[in-house]
């Protein structure tokens, strides 16, 4: 609706009317979930190289295309949740190197392009002309894809700092709990692709990752659910969703279970018993409950109405 019209400038003034529903939906959760995964198989698999390089053999390839599908589908939702999808050639022709978006997506194309070289060096082994020492180009290309995996998975904090009257979102603990994630999903991921290639020593040594993670973000978390309120009233109101009859506080405590208080006992128990079963576990419940808290995390603040 058309408020005023300066003529002057041809200027038009219009009302701001508040969004009708969630703009950021489940879309954008996937998005970070997958990204989560994808960036820190890729941290992962870094510290395997350094760690103990003889247990790579047989990982670097299935680790690698693992990696590679959720940053495709990391990149599929991306796409999907753009109001004009067919424009995205806009950001690689056009780009304004001002907006996180813009730089993430190159960042994030680069990763990808990096990924598929590596992939296609492994798999044609016998056949590429670079692939004399195969796995000597995947381990050297590998350090400096895992120090682009860094600003890749951390960018999307950025994306949501910038949200105007989203005080929740800051960029501070955003990027924490980007890296957080990603060592979370990450570990849990090498945890289970890994199996029987990896010895029981290297398994404890991801599940101390696991464990350390889930911990340090369930710190974090509890610190925004218990003081953030201090910051402003925005932020009560939208703690309020998560705190007692609030619409999303089941869903909140799911997730902190399953994401990080069950993992990291789980993880506690497999290391007094070397319980192959209960790393597993761990795991699995991590990447699931991961998904959860994103989005709780992601929609409570869109529920207060900027109007």
């Amino acid at each position: 609706m058309i408020h005023e019209s300066i003529a002057a400038t041809q200027a038009v003034v219009t009302l701001d009317v508040p969004l009708p529903d969630i703009f950021w939906g489940w879309f954008v959760t996937m998005n970070m979930w997958a990204k989560s995964i994808g960036t820190g198989l890729v941290f992962m698999l870094f510290l395997l190289m350094k760690k103990n390089p003889d247990e790579m053999k047989g990982l670097r390839t299935p680790t690698l295309i693992v990696s590679f599908i959720m940053m495709n589908v990391f990149l599929l939702f991306t796409l999907a949740d753009l109001h004009q999808p067919f424009r995205m050639w806009h950001i690689f022709f056009y780009p304004h190197w001002t907006s996180a978006i813009t730089v993430g997506a190159w960042m994030a194309t680069v990763f990808v392009g990096l990924e598929s070289l590596m992939i296609v060096v492994m798999l044609r082994k016998d056949k590429c002309l670079l692939t004399k020492n195969s796995t000597g180009f995947f381990d050297k290309l590998l350090f400096w894809v895992t120090l682009l995996a860094i600003p890749v998975t951390l960018y999307t904090a950025g994306i949501m700092a910038e949200a105007t009257a989203r005080e929740l979102w800051q960029m501070s603990t955003e990027s924490v709990q980007m890296i957080l994630a990603a060592t979370l999903s990450g570990s849990a991921a090498m945890i289970l692709l890994g199996g029987s290639k990896l010895s029981d020593k290297t398994r404890q040594f991801f599940g101390a990752i696991l464990g350390l993670s889930a911990l340090m973000a369930f710190i974090i978390y509890m610190s925004e659910y218990i003081f953030g309120g201090m910051k402003s009233e925005e932020v009560i109101a939208i703690l309020s969703n998560i705190k007692g009859d609030g619409d999303y506080a089941t869903m909140f405590w799911i997730g902190q279970w399953v994401a990080y208080i069950l993992p990291m006992l789980l993880v506690a128990l497999a290391r007094v018993s070397n319980s192959s079963n209960l790393l597993n576990l761990a795991s699995m419940l991590a990447i699931v409950g991961l998904w959860v808290i994103k989005h709780v995390w992601l929609v409570i603040p869109q529920l207060l109405s900027l109007s």
